[in-house]
């Protein structure tokens, strides 16, 4: 079993934010699925999020999950095996940009948003580009029906919601989360990028806390009011 230091550096540990990734699922997406539907997740971690949420609902669809983190993938998959969901829980070693992608009624992520001029972090995996928005984007250009993912207050979120929109997505729902910055996001060169997005009116935070978002767009026609100026406004708030 992995040690909190091990992950810190080889896999993605923050309990609080998988807990409310899971309780995002959850409530915006496994609970209104209906007829065995198929869902894709970019970047699964060590699984604990979905596996979370899928012991707490009745979901009786599949969920294919990519992930590039070799060992990051060997502790999901054992996870899985462990719980009995290796027939809703499918783990795939690979990336999903560069893999055929499955058919699904929902993409889902907690993608990769730490804004840095490079990747030379503590996990490569987890920059996000220059604004912390770069991987975000390209998962709303892959044109799936529904998208749910992790929206963080400090990375450009007034650009992610008018490129969504740009897109053809509205805001269907949303959950908001005020968190503290933690190990990958404390790092000097992170905090520094951050610093300058704030000066440019792009990152919004106090003292030490910043928002989590879990946002759900989609493109239904017929879905309820769009909620992406309330969204906006929320998330530059701080």
């Amino acid at each position: 079993m992995l040690t909190s230091s091990q992950a810190l550096k080889d896999v993605f540990f923050c309990p609080e934010e998988s807990n409310f990734y899971s309780q995002c699922l959850e409530t915006l997406v496994l609970k209104n699925c209906f007829n065995s539907e198929s869902i894709v997740e970019f970047g699964s971690g060590d699984g604990s999020p979905v596996i979370k949420s899928l012991l707490n609902t009745e979901f009786d669809g599949e969920i294919h999950g990519f992930e590039l983190n070799p060992l990051a993938c060997q502790v999901a998959k054992s996870k899985v095996k462990e719980y009995k969901l290796n027939d809703k829980y499918i783990i795939h070693n690979s990336c999903l940009f560069e893999s055929p992608r499955p058919e699904a009624t929902y993409l889902i992520s907690n993608p990769p948003y730490l804004p840095a001029v490079d990747n030379n972090l503590y996990q490569p995996l987890l920059h996000g580009g220059s604004e912390g928005i770069t991987i975000t984007k390209q998962l709303l250009s892959l044109n799936y029906q529904n998208v749910l993912t992790l929206v963080a207050s400090y990375s450009n979120p007034e650009g992610l919601i008018n490129y969504a929109i740009a897109k053809g997505y509205s805001v269907a729902n949303f959950m908001i989360l005020p968190i503290e910055f933690g190990y990958y996001s404390s790092e000097p060169k992170v905090k520094d990028r951050i610093k300058e997005l704030r000066k440019e009116n792009r990152a919004f935070y106090s003292n030490n806390i910043y928002l989590l978002a879990g946002v759900l767009f989609t493109k239904e026609s017929d879905s309820t009011e769009d909620l992406s100026t309330e969204l906006a406004k929320l998330m530059t708030s701080l």
